[in-house]
């Protein structure tokens, strides 16, 4: 439900106003630098997940200058150059990173070249910004972690959907205690489930103790993968996956059906499903409807709360309007590079960190990992590599001739394709 109101130019004024000073006062001394970033990949298309962040980027005037960006792709470099104003364009990433030095890079090219990307900044001492998942592996991850701690420099990974404001207003929710007990969650993703994975775990505040999955190749239509080329077959996943103080997510991604991307939860007092709150009240359900509002800033409509209206009401307030960041997934966004921000400017732990995209691939390996012993349950936390990861990370040294690690100076320059042995092994994005 939206509901839309307006702001007089003497409140807007006044608004404005406040919120500069309220910005003043919680960045004092360094907290108030801008950084420089570069972005490495910038899509192919206008839809592409790069060219969003980029134009949520250059709203984000005190926090980052946009110094430079780089691609295969000239076209690409041109296209994205002249929408932005950016004119420090290269081809290579090295070079790009001599010559600009940046102090943020986003690394936004496919996922099979972000590990060997990362490390190159890192070296260089840049702070990183990456892409989901944490990477092909979790010791592929915990390589770029150590690089990181061992330069001193802050790695923030950009999982979306947690941060999507229904979903944080859905954090609120159950931090308050308004579904009592939490006792299920049920998910349903069909594409790269760690998204959904993320969105329940952080609603649910628990750490995932053991898995149980399911997986099949089922026959579908033809259909073109990432990489353009013909499939008949696609991955069906489900699992039991249980969680601190007896709460258990059921989770299925199927190929194809009614429902896409989609997750409820529940406890003994209320529970929580797509855009609705019901709770049980003396023998009754109540139904409150998560409710956006918008105000218009400088002849714009821009998202300034999601709320429910219970009694008292909880709302989740858009910290970003007066940028007029208001679509749901440039919310997130925002809120990921302000996040990096905070980290290297006030010492702030990131919001988001490699702590928790590990936890949240963690969780899916482990599904997978069931699936391929028989569906026996599998605990939490993993204690060594899996055999999926080994498959990964051989599809991956099949497909670009070196490890992403070992091999990453010589694989700097290689074709990272879209089509990633994360789907060639697992049927994943």
């Amino acid at each position: 439900m939206r509901i839309t109101c307006s702001i007089t130019s003497r409140t807007k004024l006044s608004a404005s106003f406040w919120s500069g000073i309220d910005l003043i006062l919680s960045r004092t001394g360094d907290a108030m630098k801008k950084l420089r970033l570069a972005v490495v990949g910038c899509g192919a298309y206008e839809s592409s997940r790069a060219r969003g962040y980029i134009a949520t980027m250059v709203k984000l005037t005190d926090l980052y200058d946009l110094c430079a960006i780089c691609d295969h792709s000239e076209q690409s470099l041109q296209v994205v150059g002249e929408r932005f104003g950016v004119d420090a364009r290269y081809t290579d990433f090295e070079a790009m990173l001599d010559e600009e030095r940046p102090d943020v890079v986003f690394i936004l090219v496919p996922t099979d070249g972000q590990a060997v990307m990362a490390l190159a900044a890192v070296e260089r001492g840049c702070h990183i910004i990456t892409e989901i998942p944490y990477a092909h592996t979790l010791a592929i991850g915990d390589a770029i972690d150590r690089a990181c701690q061992d330069r001193g420099v802050v790695w923030e990974v950009a999982e979306n959907v947690w941060l999507w404001p229904q979903e944080q207003l859905k954090q609120k929710i159950v931090r308050k205690g308004l579904l009592g007990k939490l006792t299920h969650a049920r998910l349903w993703y069909t594409s790269g489930s760690y998204h959904g994975i993320n969105g329940v775990r952080m609603i649910l505040d628990k750490a995932a103790t053991r898995a149980l999955g399911y997986a099949q190749s089922v026959e579908v239509l033809p259909y073109s993968n990432y990489g353009g080329g013909e499939e008949t077959t696609r991955w069906w996943e489900s699992a039991v996956v249980e969680f601190e103080d007896d709460v258990v997510c059921l989770y299925e991604m199927s190929p194809a059906g009614a429902r896409g991307n989609f997750w409820d939860i529940e406890g003994v007092e209320g529970h929580l499903s797509g855009n609705e709150l019901v709770l049980y009240e003396s023998g009754e359900r109540a139904s409150y409807p998560i409710r956006e509002t918008f105000e218009e800033i400088d002849g714009e409509q821009v998202l300034s709360s999601v709320r429910v209206d219970t009694d008292p009401p909880v709302v989740w307030e858009n910290p970003f309007k007066y940028q007029k960041v208001s679509h749901t997934d440039d919310v997130a966004k925002a809120a990921i590079l302000d996040s990096l921000h905070k980290a290297v400017t006030e010492g702030a732990e990131p919001q988001y960190s490699p702590a928790n995209a590990r936890r949240d691939l963690e969780i899916w390996i482990a599904i997978r990992e069931s699936a391929n012993r028989g569906s026996v349950w599998v605990d939490l936390p993993l204690t060594e590599e899996t055999d999926l990861e080994r498959r990964f990370e051989a599809e991956f040294v099949r497909q670009y001739g070196g490890h992403p690690i070992t091999d990453r100076k010589r694989l700097l320059n290689a074709p990272f394709q879209r089509l990633s042995p994360l789907w060639t092994v697992a049927g994943w994005l």
